[in-house]
């Protein structure tokens, strides 16, 4: 599904829900539940966590169908709301441990300052490297395989976006792997 065609058909499902109809909050649910796992699972590993945490967000929606009317954009809203109920947690959990003071001062004290250090400039020069390994692509190959690797959206919505076709899209893609694993040499 396009973003443009979601967008209408999640503007429809909102208004069919505010005017009473459980079927089209359903229909929101399975829209949004999946991309909110895989958002979610981006801040947490804890699972069972993440999906108690995407069912109070719809709930909280259903609770209050009366004000979605003012929402312009319900898949942002989700995901802000998925990402403050796990922060949320995150707080709760932190603040009624079951651990002592003493050993968290320990645990926090043993750190390996140089360890942290070596890993952050580790990681920096990597995103250095695929910056600069990304300017050796066209335009149109940097887009692709952003939106596959990082956005990581499927080849019928690259072919959406970029306006191609799908052959086109896995050509784009596979030169671009190419010059990458050329310029990377």
């Amino acid at each position: 599904m396009t973003t443009k065609s979601l967008k209408e058909r999640t503007q429809q499902l909102v208004a069919q829900f505010c005017n009473g109809d459980d079927q089209a909050f359903a229909q929101l649910y399975d829209l949004y539940a999946q991309m909110l796992f895989n958002y979610g699972v981006k801040l947490t590993q804890d699972q069972e966590l993440l999906k108690d945490c995407i069912h109070d967000v719809f709930v909280k929606v259903y609770t209050k169908r009366n004000e979605r009317g003012s929402i312009n954009n319900l898949g942002s809203y989700l995901i802000i709301s998925l990402k403050n109920r796990l922060l949320d947690e995150f707080r709760r959990h932190t603040f009624t441990s079951d651990i002592a003071i003493e050993e968290c001062a320990y645990r926090r004290a043993a750190e390996d300052t140089e360890q942290t250090y070596l890993r952050q400039e580790h990681q920096l020069m990597q995103s250095a490297q695929v910056a600069h390994l990304m300017q050796h692509l066209t335009r149109r190959q940097r887009q692709a395989i952003t939106l596959y690797y990082i956005e990581e959206r499927k080849y019928d919505e690259i072919c959406d976006i970029l306006q191609m076709n799908y052959h086109s899209v896995r050509n784009l893609m596979h030169r671009g792997m190419l010059k990458l694993r050329e310029a990377a040499m």
